[in-house]
This record gives structure tokens, sequence and C-alpha cells, in this order.
């Protein structure tokens, strides 16, 4: 019996030894190397690779082998969601998801000096967008890097500076051949019409973030008159609602798009598209008529909130500094040159090219008319998809606001 616990031992170890072996990757030279699973937007997997690299430079004594998927920010939570602990070990995803990922367990906390160097670097507002409280104490659970929120693009060879003030002065120079993009469908854009009119909602969380109440005032009178002005604007033949990143790019393109909104992400496509004639602005004011036709001027209130760089809970400890290292000031300012984000470092913010980027202007003017996004109802934004949906589908009948409306209080609302 001895001697078959000896071999037994004996196999149990080698075992072991080969299952060790098996769990660590390893590089031409023989040493075990490090493996951080990183997700990353398609436009962003270029500059999320240099990054990379320059982080192996910046770490000699480590070896690391990054592995990469695409994946969009919208989306990250949920995929992330559906299988954490093979989830993307460092993620980009939008300030909005948060409460979602630390209900999941999926992301974890940033905390001690890693923390303090986080909140020395970058600004309030972008460290608040990452930060959640949570049983009365407040925590933080990313790293940001740039603001998300939208505005104007237009071809200045189109419109001069007094067209671009309203969405009907827009309009006036469109035609079915030359449209003003807007993704009507996307609650993300649409509910910028109902904040225009101090619309909002409120929502009641449990000591573990779950959404136990939620209101909106969307489906009152004067939402009721906010949807049904969006619908006139929608059967313009010169309003393009069904406008995704790659229609309105691919619009500008063609000039087939001569104004649009969307992000700072799509700033180096439209610029390389327009040229000399590329414009920003500000959103414009959409006309609202209340239930007596009587009309007045309303400002697009956007929202206002960050992207940032999550850490999976229970990815190895280079994950968390790799996400340092992807958000700081250098690698800040590399990505707007790659794709005109603007920094949430505030040093980063005082650099000259910053300074006089005709975008971030845009976005200082437009930060002035925006809704923080944080505390948004969990269905809003699916919802809102059905009703701008509906908008577009039924452009040359009619659109029942009444009843649509009525089906988007009652998908996101809770009692």
């Amino acid at each position: 019996m001895k001697k078959f616990g000896k071999i037994l031992c004996a196999i149990l170890g080698i075992c072991f030894a080969f299952s060790m072996a098996c769990a660590c990757d390893t590089d031409k030279k023989g040493g075990s190397a490090i493996t951080l699973v990183v997700w990353a937007p398609t436009e962003d997997m270029a500059f999320a690779k240099s990054v990379a690299n320059d982080f192996q430079t910046a770490n000699p004594d480590k070896k690391f082998k990054f592995q990469w998927a695409e994946q969009s920010e919208k989306d990250a939570a949920t995929k992330l969601l559906n299988d954490v602990e093979n989830g993307a070990d460092v993620f980009s995803f939008a300030n909005d998801q948060l409460n979602r990922l630390i209900v999941g367990d999926g992301i974890a906390q940033i905390a001690g000096s890693r923390l303090e160097r986080m909140k020395a670097a970058n600004t309030v507002d972008s460290i608040d967008a990452a930060t959640v409280t949570v049983k009365g104490e407040d925590k933080t659970f990313a790293y940001p890097y740039t603001d998300n929120t939208f505005f104007l693009y237009y071809n200045k060879s189109v419109f001069n500076e007094t067209d671009i003030q309203t969405l009907d002065g827009i309009l006036a120079k469109c035609d079915a051949e030359h449209q003003f993009a807007y993704p009507i469908n996307d609650g993300w854009y649409g509910t910028a019409f109902f904040f225009g009119k101090e619309l909002g909602y409120e929502v009641t969380y449990s000591d573990k973030l779950a959404e136990t109440k939620v209101t909106i005032d969307f489906g009152n009178e004067v939402g009721l008159n906010v949807a049904k002005s969006m619908f006139k604007y929608v059967q313009n033949p010169g309003f393009k609602g069904d406008s995704d990143d790659s229609k309105i790019t691919a619009g500008f393109n063609s000039g087939s798009v001569v104004a649009g909104v969307t992000g700072i992400w799509n700033k180096s496509k439209i610029q390389e598209y327009l040229g000399d004639n590329f414009g920003v602005a500000k959103l414009p004011t959409y006309t609202y008529y209340d239930a007596n036709n009587t009309s007045e001027q309303v400002q697009l209130v956007s929202f206002a909130g960050y992207k940032l760089l999550g850490v999976r809970k229970g990815a190895p400890v280079e994950a968390y500094d790799f996400a340092e290292f992807y958000t700081n000031k250098q690698n800040q300012l590399k990505h707007f040159e790659a794709r005109g984000f603007l920094p949430t470092n505030k040093e980063a913010q005082t650099d000259s090219r910053i300074v006089a980027d005709d975008c971030a202007k845009a976005i200082a003017a437009q930060l002035q008319h925006s809704k923080t996004q944080k505390g948004v109802p969990t269905a809003i934004y699916s919802a809102w998809e059905g009703v701008g949906n509906n908008m577009i589908n039924n452009k040359a009948g009619t659109f029942d606001a009444e009843q649509q409306m009525a089906a988007f209080i009652k998908a996101v609302a809770k009692e």
C-alpha cells in the first residue's frame, strides 16, 4: 500500500505539473508569457495594438501575449456578462453601462494608489462618470479616457453659420439626394428632443444597484407633442432618420449626406471626406409644436458621458497596469491624433493641439446643453428603438404618438 501511495503521488505530481505548464503560454525563448484578452471597437483596433506594443517595450522584464477581439462599446456590458469568466480582461465601454457591470460582478474596482493617480490626472467629471455609490460608499470602477457626446458635422460649401443654428435652416438646404443624417431610432440620440423640453426620468436603486423604481415623463402632453414634432422632421425628404455610423460616414463620402449628427469617433473619416469644407458645431435647435400648433425653437440637449476602460473582475494584476498605461497622458494625446478623441487627462487638455481643435470647441459648446449620462433607465434605449423605427417605417403615412409613447413608457417605467 505504501508503494502504491508513492506511485499515486508521483502520478498526481506529474499531472499537476503538466496542467500548470499548459496554463501558461510560452514564447519562443521558452519563458512563460502573461496572456491579456483585450476588447476594442473595430475603429480602435490599430491604436490599441500600438499601445500594446509600447506597453511591452515599457515592461521588458515581462512577456505579454495579447488576444484581441473587436467589440463595440455600446454592447460591451451585454457581451461580458454573458460569460464573465471567459470575457475580456480589459475592455472599453460607455459609462452608462457601469451599474450593469457592477451588478453582474463583471468589473473590478480601482482603489489605492492606482485610484489616487487616476484622480490626480483626470478631470473631476470624468472620474465621477466612473464612480458609483454602493451602500453609501463611493467606489470607482474604470479608467476614463475621452468624453462621449454628440454634435453637428456639416459641409461648409452647403451651409453658412446661420443655417446651422436651426434644424429648419439645415433642412432648407437639403433634399432627398443631399440629406441631414440623424439616428432617430437610436435612443441615445432620440432622447435629445425630449431633454430639450426639460423632460426626464428618475431611477431608484437597491443597495445592490438593481433598479427598484423608474419614473419617466416622456408620455405626458409635452412628451407627446415632442414625438409628433419629431415625426414632422422624419417626414421631410431631406431628413435621414435611419442613420447609423456607417451610413453617416459613407454619406459624407459620397455627398448624399451634407450634415449629420454623431460623435468624435467619426471625426477622422468625415474630416478626410470633407477636406477644407469640414465644419462642426453644437447641435441645432428644433421646432416644437404644442397642441394648438404654436411653435417655439428648442435646443437639442445631448447625453454627456464618458468612454471608460474597465478591467474584468478576476483578471491578472497586469490588466490593471495595461488599462492605466492605455489611458495615461501620452496615450490620450496619441488617441487624439489617431481618432480625434479629446482627452480627460488635465495636462493633455492644455496641449496646443487640443486647445485649437474645432471639435473640442464644438463639444465644449454642446456640453452647455447636455444631460449627464448617469442613472439612465436600463430599458430606455431598446424601448426607444421601436418608437423611432415606427416613425421611419410610417413616414409616408401616420404616426400614432399616443400608442407608441404608451408602449415606450410601459417598457421603461417600473413601480
